[in-house]
Parts: C-alpha cells; sequence; structure tokens
C-alpha cells in the first residue's frame, strides 16, 4: 500500500474527526458569510505526483477553494429553487459515502430495502396511491426523462411497437403537449429522440397565469383525431408556482388516450399543508410524476424521485442485460429502473430527513417558506423602486424593477445584489419583461432573513450599483 495512503488509514479516525470540525466551522457559519462569490477564482495547478495525505489536502482546501465556495445552503440564497441540508439529512449524507452502498441490487445489503421503505414514505406524503412504483434519481431533470422515456414506451405499445428494442423511429412523428413546460422537458425530448420541436405549447389561463387552459388542451387532443399522445402538467411552474388543474387534466383521459406526467419537482410539496393541498388533487391519476427533493424537502443535492403507474414498461425500457446481473424478476432490482446501473444510496438523507421530522416538521418548513414569500411580496409591492410582476401564490417571489427595465438593468440589480453577498436571486423573463425571482425553500430562513433580504433589494435597487 502506498505509504501516504496506509499513514491516512492508521489515522482514520483522526482525520474524520478533523473533516468534522471544519465541516461544523463552514456550516455554523454560514448565516454569516457571503451569500456569493463573484471574485476570481484560483488558478489551475497541475496534477501532485506526490499526494499530501488527507490532512494536507483538506488544509489546501481550505485555503484556496473554500472561501470562493457560496453560501448556497445558507437561508438568504434564494437563486432557482434550492433547499439546504437539514442536520438529519446532512447525518445521513455522512453516512451514505461511509457505508458506500451499491444501491442497484439486493442480495448481499438491506440498503435496497431501505430505498424502498423510503420510497413508501414518499409516495404517502404526495398523495400517490400503491399502484406508484418509484425510485431515485439525481435531480428533476432525470426524473422528468424517466417518466418521459415510460411515455415514450407506452405511446410504442398503443402503435403494436416495441420502442426499446426497434427505436424512436419506429413510432413516427410524437405529439408532446404542455402549458409551461420546464426547460428539462425539452433536455428530456432531445435525449429521448422524440425531439425538442415536437413540443406544442397549448395556450394559457388569461389573467396573468401560466397554467394551461384546458379547454385549448381538450380541443388540441381532440385534433389529434384518436392518436395517442404525452400530456405533461404542472404542479408548481417556475416563475410564479402556477398550477395546473391537474383533476380537471386527467378527467380528459375518459375520451382521449393520452400518458399524463406530472412534473411536480417541488410543487408537489404543497401536498404536505392541508392550505394548499387543493393545489395537486388529481395528482394521483398521474402515469408518472417527478418530485425533486435537494429542493423543498431540503436533502443535499443530488437526489430526487420519479414515480409511475407502469413500472413494466419502465423495465421494459431501462432492463440491464448481463450475465452477472440477471434478468428483472416480479420485483425487479433499481439497475433495471433508472439509467444507472451504479448508483449511490441516495434514499438515505432522505429517510433520515422524514424519520428525524416527519410530516410535520416538513409541513411547518413548508408553510413558513410560503409565509415568509409572501412578507417579501408584500414588502416589494410597497416600494416604489419594485414592481411585483405576479401574485405570490406560493414559494417564488417575481418581481421587477418598476420604470420598464431592459435586461442590463435587471441583471446589474442581480449582480449588484450577489456582489454585496447580502442575497442571491436570480434572473428570469416572465410575461415579455426581464424580471427576478426569490425561491424561498431553505430550513433556515427566517422573516429576520428575508428582511435582510428585502433590505438588500431596496438599497441597490434605489442606488443602481453595488
Amino acid at each position: 500500500m502506498d505509504r501516504t495512503l496506509a499513514e491516512d488509514l492508521a489515522r482514520l479516525p483522526e482525520l474524520l474527526q478533523s473533516a468534522r470540525d471544519f465541516a461544523a466551522r463552514e456550516v455554523s457559519g454560514v448565516d454569516d458569510r457571503p451569500v456569493a462569490h463573484l471574485g476570481k477564482a484560483p488558478d489551475l495547478e497541475p496534477l501532485p505526483a506526490r499526494g499530501t495525505g488527507a490532512e494536507g489536502a483538506l488544509a489546501r482546501f481550505a485555503e484556496r477553494w473554500a472561501p470562493g465556495f457560496s453560501g448556497s445552503a445558507g437561508p438568504r440564497y434564494l437563486g432557482f429553487v434550492t433547499g439546504g441540508a437539514t442536520p438529519a439529512a446532512l447525518t445521513g449524507d455522512w453516512l451514505t459515502s461511509a457505508y458506500d452502498q451499491n444501491a442497484a441490487g439486493g442480495g448481499d445489503s438491506s440498503a435496497t430495502a431501505l430505498e424502498h421503505e423510503t420510497l413508501g414514505w414518499l409516495r404517502e406524503l404526495f398523495g400517490l396511491s400503491e399502484e406508484h412504483s418509484g425510485a431515485f434519481v439525481t435531480g428533476a431533470t432525470a426524473s422528468n426523462t424517466v417518466g418521459l422515456a415510460i411515455g415514450r414506451e407506452w405511446l410504442g405499445e398503443r402503435q403494436g411497437v416495441s420502442v426499446s428494442k426497434e427505436g424512436v423511429g419506429a413510432l413516427g412523428p410524437v405529439e408532446v403537449l404542455s402549458g409551461s413546460p420546464h426547460s428539462s422537458v425539452t433536455k428530456a425530448l432531445s435525449v429521448l429522440g422524440i425531439g425538442r420541436d415536437r413540443l406544442r405549447q397549448v395556450p394559457l389561463l388569461s389573467g396573468n397565469r401560466e397554467a394551461i387552459d384546458v379547454e385549448r388542451l381538450d380541443a388540441a387532443l381532440d385534433a389529434l383525431g384518436g392518436r395517442p399522445a404525452i400530456v405533461v402538467a404542472n404542479a408548481g411552474t417556475v416563475n410564479t408556482v402556477d398550477f395546473d388543474d391537474l383533476r380537471a387534466i386527467a378527467a380528459l383521459k375518459e375520451r382521449y388516450d393520452f400518458w399524463l406526467h406530472v412534473d411536480a419537482a417541488f410543487g408537489g410539496f404543497a401536498a404536505l399543508s392541508p392550505s394548499y393541498a387543493h393545489l395537486v388533487e388529481g395528482i394521483d391519476a398521474a402515469d408518472s410524476v417527478c418530485v425533486d427533493l435537494h429542493k423543498w424537502l431540503n436533502v443535499p443535492y443530488d437526489a430526487a424521485v420519479q414515480f409511475t403507474r407502469r413500472q413494466d414498461l419502465q423495465v421494459r425500457v431501462f432492463h440491464n442485460s448481463s450475465p452477472y446481473l440477471g434478468l428483472p424478476t416480479g420485483d425487479p432490482d433499481f439497475v433495471h429502473l433508472t439509467p444507472e446501473n451504479s448508483r449511490r444510496l441516495r434514499a438515505l438523507p432522505a429517510w433520515f430527513a422524514l424519520t428525524a421530522y416527519g410530516r410535520e416538521g416538513h409541513r411547518e418548513i413548508v408553510e413558513r417558506n410560503v409565509a415568509l414569500a409572501r412578507h417579501l411580496g408584500e414588502r416589494i409591492a410597497q416600494e416604489p423602486q419594485l414592481r411585483l410582476l405576479a401574485p405570490v401564490r406560493l414559494n417564488v417571489v417575481c418581481f421587477t424593477l418598476a420604470d420598464d427595465p431592459g435586461k442590463e438593468q435587471v441583471h446589474g440589480l442581480a449582480r449588484a445584489i450577489a456582489a454585496s453577498g447580502e442575497a442571491f436571486v436570480t434572473p428570469t423573463f416572465y410575461d415579455g419583461t426581464h424580471a427576478l425571482r426569490a425561491a424561498f425553500s431553505n430550513w433556515r430562513t427566517s422573516e429576520a432573513h428575508t428582511d435582510r433580504v428585502f433590505d438588500a433589494l431596496q438599497r441597490h435597487s434605489r442606488s443602481g450599483r453595488p
């Protein structure tokens, strides 16, 4: 064994304690550190011929790289839809690496059974039935891709072909209908060979909405003349967290033949709250569902789940035929359900989080985040320099500068806020307007943090510079 590696093995408990102490200092200070770092990254260095050992690597990381990392795990990082890592989830994530289980199949570990238990809890949490089976994947993009891949195979079944065997060309043109699809949907269509241009965006409801007009969807399906299609419904759009009427869309299946995929990446968590659960009524009728856990469940990147009613088609698409793995059985291993053969035990952080805080603990996070988003929205509505672009429907505030701003002004405001270290929000484009969006999903965020974010918005919108 290499001498440095042998020395690290001999000192492993001490090295892990050093890493623990360093991580504890970083996590404890995340509330006070700059939320974003826009400065120049260190110059890249060549691969060392001789290593420094784990202790030396930790010291080098602390010196060169740690100072430039963002505070994305902290309470004032409101960009994208980014959660953090609750204490229990972080504990589970550390143990995931310590145990280093390959959760692709069973036979040598209880890890896959733990994943099944966690999936059952999540299925219950989101109001899905036992007919929905699931698996962990890396994120919403992978989850949407898996769901649409199963939908693609379903289209083949309707036409008497097997896409997994004959290729997507055997299908001919595919119709994919949606109102306000996330960009990961078009990415998935590209990966699956269906094609980005096969997505037809159905008109939305009037009145500053991002939800699909179900009557127009009805007409679009009717115009297909009985040809099967894929419908992508949205449970929480990115800009304004609008929800399609899932129950009304599902009712159309009585007259039309289509695969219903619901992208509930973060909006699915509305099911946790009695006040907002009505937004996802009808999700149980979906043929496939996407939910992203490193958003509102506040587990570390990367973790999402996908659910489907047609595990048989999922196995047809993703099964791995090899002498050493065997063919899928009635209870297929996860290696036969997702694009990955090798996969870490992503379920463990989620299992820890759900065990530690339960339904009620996560409901509190959801409801507090929604209340804070509305609080920020109210303050923005009262600020002359800023303008709300849509009602705060759930956990995202979409706003812009008051006087018809251009792209450079809005993006400049985002850069100024980030450069201040006070907050991080992301630019977007909504209803013909360049805008900013603040997304609340971190378990730490409080009203004091929200007021601090607003103070930064107000200050830089008035001054126009960092």
